[in-house]
């Protein structure tokens, strides 16, 4: 999916650079004062989860997060605390993957 947006960020005149970052977000989330630079987040947490990245996303004033996770407790939690910080929820779209 990087690969296509990177791809697609090269051939389109009058978009911004495109960033982008693997990394293990239960583990070594993104900080506040690393957030400040991006306009968007696209976050894909682990099974574990990513709660203390949401945290800094809540703070961070980041206007879009794409947010696609696999375990709904951890959906109802980080979507609670967003939508505290003002986040609106807009769409949502639940694909059953798994038997």
């Amino acid at each position: 999916m990087v690969q296509a947006m990177d791809a697609a960020w090269r051939k389109t005149e009058g978009l911004k650079k495109l960033t982008y970052e693997a990394r293990d977000l239960h583990r070594r989330p993104i900080l506040l004062g690393e957030l400040d630079r991006f306009d968007a987040a696209v976050i894909d947490p682990p099974r574990a989860d990513a709660k203390a990245q949401v945290r800094e996303l809540a703070e961070s004033g980041i206007n879009t997060i794409a947010y696609v996770i696999c375990n709904p407790v951890s959906f109802a939690r980080d979507s609670a605390l967003l939508k505290r910080k003002e986040y609106d929820l807009t769409y949502i779209k639940m694909v059953e993957q798994f038997r």
